[in-house]
């Protein structure tokens, strides 16, 4: 089979149209080509840049340990903000705390005043009454029965008054403040009289008694 060669001019002649024709035809040809080859260039170079975009630009040493500097300042910045925090806080603490304590020992007996106050109105009451009444009986009973209110007042308070004559001697219970000859054998060494009588509060001494001790 015979094949036409491309190149060979044909037999008949062409037209100035056609060949006007022709021409242009291989001029958009070409024009096509070179448009695909810069199509196809352009893809490759956007396909080789595309990984250096998406990778992280890479800190220095340098860079790395400014940057953990940073970041431990502003930790230990929180921490000092936190520490002034809690000793401001302990501070009034302590404040607070003392000044409690001192207004309790200060109205620690505010309690026990209380309770003795009324004893103190009877007082009043009966020294306004003494100034009108003559029977001395009648004074001496208000004022057993004022004594007696307040003897109660004490023992609720767990306040005792000590027997202390006829006891022997206890230096632990008694302050002996003279010595007497003793009236027989068997008060030698014990308490002939109580000059001021002593008392606890729950068991324990709160004020000696004040003794003559017989010798």
């Amino acid at each position: 089979m015979a094949f036409k060669n491309p190149f060979r001019s044909s037999d008949k002649a062409k037209t100035p149209m056609e060949t006007e024709h022709q021409n242009k035809e291989t001029t958009a040809n070409f024009l096509d080509e070179m448009a695909n080859q810069q199509l196809d260039t352009d893809n490759a170079d956007t396909t080789a840049d595309a990984p250096q975009a998406e990778t992280a630009p890479q800190l220095t040493e340098l860079e790395q340990l400014a940057l953990d500097l940073e970041t431990k300042q502003s930790e230990i910045s929180v921490l000092n903000d936190k520490n002034l925090r809690l000793f401001a806080e302990f501070d009034n603490f302590r404040k607070r705390s003392a000044k409690e304590k001192l207004e309790l020992l200060q109205m620690a007996g505010s309690g026990t005043i209380t309770n003795l106050l009324p004893v103190l109105d009877d007082m009043d009451r009966a020294s306004a009454n003494n100034a009108n009444v003559n029977d001395p009986e009648a004074v001496k009973q208000g004022m057993e029965l004022i004594r007696h209110k307040f003897m109660n007042l004490l023992s609720a308070q767990g306040v005792k008054a000590m027997n202390a004559k006829g006891e022997p001697f206890d230096p632990e219970l008694h302050e002996a403040i003279t010595k007497a000859p003793a009236p027989s054998p068997d008060l030698k060494g014990k308490v002939l009289d109580v000059v001021e009588n002593g008392y606890t509060m729950n068991d324990k001494v709160i004020r000696y008694a004040k003794v003559v001790v017989g010798e």
